[in-house]
């Protein structure tokens, strides 16, 4: 980014003046003084170029760079095509805002319906929404979706993502609803435990947080013959190799697409993405960017659907979401178009074969899997002790699982070299 000033100074007297003022003192001349700082605020002082790259990189030199990662749980380390940053890092779409006024943001709202195009054909579904804050705030916008006048019991999986379950407990603490947790069973959850049962909704993930694919035609059909709204949160690799979410039966698609295209940080940011059936629609929160032609005939772009009506009938909203990632999804969107369709399928395969091959090194070294299921790219062993076997790997600058069930959950990805994992394996044998 180069530089970004909002407002000269000349051009902010230029303002005052077509404003009918003189100074800033007159424009506030109704505040009472007693209100007014009188004073400088209490800022340091600026600095230069020169200094400010110094002081970030002493700054960064605090941060631990791993020479190889083994860990997921949520957050992934995948290749991004250079192209991607260099698109995205574009001073017009950094500063951008939110796109209200679409006879002027025409480029922001095309590559929002862009993202919304291909969120559908990754996920199978009709409709998708401009994005919210990361995957657990779209599993719990998702389940207000479902609401149910008759019963507005809300069950969900105990193997989705422990800050997924926090998120939805949270909203419906607040609308008042219950949250069942379904139980699980060898690591996968148990879809009998469902049969008989009535609410509003059903939420697992495929797969879900131990790695494990879990039936989820199956629990589908079970959801959907309670008459009760089937939420399936998806991972975005994952979803070009299985079935999609559509086709396990899904009303609504949700999940976490920091995988496309950002970089793994110390807290994100992250992106939510949300996708429905035509059915669903009008309760998707936030907006959906469609296409049109203008008076001329030409292609235009317009904010299609606001379902939350913010700027009219507002208690009439079922949602408060009023701003969405638009930088992050426009990442996600450079990030799906540079790799496209044949090179996620091979980022997701290999993502897949190197699992299984560091699954397998890793039982040889004596740290069988928990969990017999079929698995994507994150699989959980047995450890006596991951706590002092972690701490080892860190030292040799190798980041490894993340620490579940007594045992460690492992990732492998297409980042992840043959080498690297043998090297792992190495280290950790008995």
């Amino acid at each position: 980014m180069g530089s970004y000033i909002p407002s000269t100074e000349q051009q902010r007297k230029e303002m005052l003046e077509k404003a009918g003022f003189s100074s800033f003192d007159e424009l506030y001349a109704d505040v009472p003084a007693e209100v007014k700082l009188a004073k400088e605020l209490h800022l340091p002082s600026g600095k230069s170029e020169l200094e400010v790259s110094r002081f970030m990189r002493a700054l960064a030199e605090d941060n631990k760079v791993y020479r190889s990662v083994f860990r997921g749980a949520g957050a992934y380390s995948h290749y991004i095509p250079a192209i991607v940053k260099s698109v995205v890092s574009k001073e017009e779409f950094v500063t951008a805002y939110t796109p209200y006024q679409a006879e002027i943001s025409q480029g922001v709202l095309q590559s929002i319906f862009e993202y919304q195009t291909m969120i559908c054909e990754l996920t199978g579904m009709d409709v998708s929404n401009a994005s919210v804050y990361d995957g657990a705030v779209a599993a719990a916008e998702a389940t207000v979706m479902c609401r149910n006048p008759k019963n507005n019991t809300i069950y969900i999986s105990k193997a989705v993502h422990p800050d997924t379950m926090k998120v939805v407990k949270t909203y419906a603490w607040a609308n008042g609803r219950e949250v069942v947790e379904i139980p699980l069973k060898d690591g996968k959850t148990d879809a009998r435990f469902l049969e008989g049962k009535s609410g509003a909704c059903v939420l697992i993930a495929q797969p879900n947080y131990y790695g494990l694919i879990e039936d989820a035609k199956e629990i589908g059909e079970i959801t959907h013959n309670a008459n009760m709204k089937y939420i399936l949160a998806v991972e975005p690799f994952a979803a070009c190799v299985l079935p999609s979410a559509r086709e396990y039966g899904a009303d609504i698609a949700v999940g976490e697409g920091q995988p496309l295209g950002m970089p793994v940080s110390y807290g994100g940011p992250y992106l939510g993405f949300m996708a429905a059936t035509d059915k669903m629609m009008r309760q998707l929160p936030g907006r959906i960017v469609g296409e049109t032609t203008d008076h001329d005939g030409r292609k235009a772009y317009v904010l299609t659907l606001q379902a939350r009506e913010q700027h009219i009938r507002r208690e009439k909203a079922s949602s408060n979401i009023c701003s969405n990632e638009a930088l992050c999804a426009m990442t996600a969107s450079v990030y799906l178009s540079a790799m496209g369709p044949k090179g996620m399928k091979e980022a997701a395969s290999q993502c897949y074969a190197k699992a299984h091959y560091l699954a397998d090194e890793l039982e040889k070294a004596g740290y069988p899997r928990k969990y017999a299921g079929d698995f994507f790219m994150e699989f959980v062993t047995e450890c006596e002790d991951p706590k002092a076997l972690l701490e080892k790997l860190d030292r040799k600058g190798i980041l490894g699982g993340e620490i579940v069930d007594k045992g460690i959950l492992w990732c492998a990805t297409e980042l992840n070299t043959k080498e690297e994992m043998d090297e792992l394996v190495r280290e950790v044998q008995k």
